[in-house]
């Protein structure tokens, strides 16, 4: 290129020179601001932690602080770097998980998050990592990457990991690693403790690293678990795909295939009516108009196998608010009155509990929203002293009457003695129980209209002997094989008649 250049301004008039030597300058300038674009270019460095923490800054280190649903959280010191351990070599992270009873945390998690912008990542496909544990193996562990305390909105996660006591090799593959241009979450994790005595254990991890391995196949994302469902929403009800099971599964080289929660904005989401349901590059589903729209999805030009159809009968039906003064209420949830500290409005007992969804906001309103629901658990921070109330009251919604509808009530201090908490049926009476006495027939119910279900509560001299001082749990449960699956709650509160 230069030499045609030369040619041209030795034929060309004196006066002309300096033009070329424009052009000269031209052409040098561009290339020299080409280099400094490819300089201030995104880091692609690949090491996270190699026996020192690569490239992260001076406060990378993220633990997961306190939150509703754990009001102790993750022990802020569980991370270290050990140098008598390591993989091919004797230096590695060291995560120290604790006991369920430590005041300084019941369990480990944190996020590491670079310090500055993010690093470009699109010309990996995994985030791998050699980890052991001791003194035994462990199971039930999370790890990930993509959180960075903002959007997170690639967060990747494999839940279910089991760590053996020798060093082997996780993957955590990729869903589109041309989305993560500027990416600042490297890694996170979470391990509870192990046991029904909730034991603390150590694991170690060493070379943490994103590769291009080249070997992942046969990528297979997924909306729902792979199936097609339904649901009914609401006009002005807004949600996230996130809250329908998205993933994507590899065939790994060893012929594993792995699974990994990925986030929604992975995903390229399509609504078959826009005039009902729009969905964002973030995944938000905004619903718009009554009528039906099939909402599916595709990651990097692969369609996902599963759906979501939402259907959306109108406006969603506000419960009536209580008409009882605050002096005579004990609210645990309701827009009407002022409530006391909750922990959860779901306590996610796993592995018994199917139950999925909490607290959700429609058309401005606060509102419980139960799906596969087997049965679900309201917390409350600290137990309450109802000897001066005399009932119990909730409201609930169902859209659509099962055949059956069998809901047992259980209100109790979490940590008493076995028959020292109230229990009462709500719905058919499959059998006569003293215990729980049928308060509200399912013949009470109608379709889309909710129910305010009012509970007497018994006296301590009752066969139940309920501890009015201590109440610190509210469960209500789907028992006797009822069909009930969805529900809406309201308006939960003892008051004194």
């Amino acid at each position: 290129m230069y030499k045609n250049i030369v040619i041209k301004c030795s034929i060309i008039k004196f006066h002309k020179i300096g033009l070329c030597l424009l052009s000269f300058l031209f052409v040098f300038g561009c290339q020299t601001d080409d280099e400094n674009l490819k300089d201030t270019k995104n880091s692609d460095t690949a090491e996270v932690f190699i026996d020192a923490p690569a490239g992260m800054g001076t406060d990378f280190y993220k633990p997961y602080g306190p939150d509703a649903s754990n009001p102790v959280g993750s022990k802020f010191t569980a991370w270290t770097i050990d140098k008598k351990e390591g993989y091919n070599s004797a230096i590695a992270m060291r995560f120290d998980v604790p006991n369920s009873d430590n005041p300084e945390g019941n369990y480990a998690g944190a996020a590491f998050i670079i310090d500055g912008v993010g690093r470009d990542l699109t010309s990996y496909d995994a985030l791998t990592f050699w980890a052991k544990s001791s003194p035994h193996g462990v199971t039930n562990l999370e790890f990930g990457f993509g959180e960075d305390f903002g959007e997170n909105k690639y967060q990747v996660t494999i839940k279910g990991v089991s760590l053996g006591t020798t060093w082997a090799k996780y993957i955590i593959p990729m869903p589109d690693a041309s989305k993560l241009v500027k990416e600042r979450g490297m890694f996170r994790y979470s391990a509870n403790t192990q046991g029904t005595k909730g034991k603390g254990f150590i694991f170690w991890i060493d070379e943490l690293k994103f590769e291009k391995l080249g070997s992942l196949a046969q990528l297979r994302p997924l909306i729902s678990n792979g199936e097609d469902i339904e649901d009914i929403k609401f006009l002005g009800n807004s949600f996230s795909m996130a809250d329908y099971s998205l993933s994507q599964t590899f065939n790994m080289a060893s012929g594993v295939n792995q699974k990994v929660t990925a986030a929604p904005s992975y995903f390229s989401f399509v609504s078959s009516n826009t005039d009902v349901a729009t969905v964002s590059d973030a995944g938000i589903v905004n619903i718009v108009g009554i009528g039906i729209s099939k909402i599916t999805g595709s990651i990097a030009g692969v369609s996902a196998v599963g759906s979501l159809t939402v259907k959306v009968p109108g406006i969603f039906p506000i419960a009536s608010d209580p008409i009882l003064p605050q002096s005579r209420v004990i609210s645990v949830f309701s827009d009407k009155y002022a409530n006391i500290p909750v922990n959860f409005y779901n306590g996610y007992w796993q592995p018994y509990q199917t139950t999925e969804g909490g607290l959700t906001v429609i058309s401005s309103q606060n509102v419980l929203n139960y799906t596969k629901f087997n049965f679900v658990g309201t917390g409350l921070k600290n137990p309450i002293d109802i000897s001066e109330m005399t009932h119990f009251s909730v409201d609930i919604l169902m859209l659509e009457l099962p055949t059956d509808i069998d809901l047992l009530l259980t209100f109790k201090n979490e940590s008493s003695k076995p028959n020292t908490f109230q229990q009462n049926r709500i719905g058919q009476n499959y059998q006569l129980d003293a215990r729980a006495p049928v308060v509200f027939s399912d013949t009470q119910f109608q379709a889309g209209v909710w129910a305010t279900i009012k509970v007497p509560i018994r006296p301590k001299s009752d066969i139940a002997n309920l501890d009015k001082t201590g109440v610190s749990v509210i469960i209500i449960e789907n028992i006797k094989s009822s069909k009930v699956k969805t529900l809406y709650m309201d308006n939960m509160y003892f008051y004194k008649e």
